[in-house]
């Protein structure tokens, strides 16, 4: 029973070896524990404060990067319109260009058609006056062979001209 049951002097030796282990990790060990447990409390205080600013801050910067994803979208388009509404004036600018000169060349081409027409009805007379003479000339040269004819030719032109000049 010697185990179970302790003697008097035993327990003495262990109350005091218990008192002089706990006085020691008292004054040496408890004040290096505890105030390793406090760095090691402040440490992870810190470093959570310091987490949730970088979250803050990644938060931040995700926000901004979004905007600036939104802003570059939109600038995007607004380029995009420009390059379109540049394109169509431009379309515009050419098709006009080009009405204008088909214009231009369709004036040019009438004006051209109607000098070779008055140029062609000149030739056309000249030739028409040419041959009116040299008809006119056959003809005279059979009905005015004699002189007696000549002379009735001349009086009935003459006749003529005294009519006109009296009306």
């Amino acid at each position: 029973m010697g185990l179970v049951t302790p003697s008097g002097g035993l327990l003495f030796w262990m109350v005091v070896i218990f008192g002089v282990v706990f006085f020691l990790l008292a004054k040496f060990g408890f004040p290096v524990i505890t105030s390793m447990v406090r760095k090691r409390k402040d440490f992870i205080t810190t470093s959570l404060q310091e987490a949730q600013q970088a979250r803050a801050q990644a938060e931040g910067a995700e926000e901004t990067c979004r905007k600036m994803i939104e802003e570059a979208r939109q600038q995007q388009n607004q380029l995009l319109e420009q390059a379109r509404e540049s394109a169509r004036q431009a379309i515009e600018e050419a098709k006009a260009q080009a009405s204008a000169q088909a214009a231009e060349l369709l004036v040019k081409a009438r004006a051209d058609i109607e000098q070779e027409k008055r140029e062609a009805l000149a030739q056309l007379q000249n030739v028409v006056a040419g041959l009116s003479v040299a008809v006119s000339e056959k003809i005279l040269r059979d009905t005015l062979s004699d002189d007696k004819a000549q002379a009735d030719y001349v009086e009935k032109v003459v006749e003529e001209f005294r009519r006109k000049d009296t009306n």
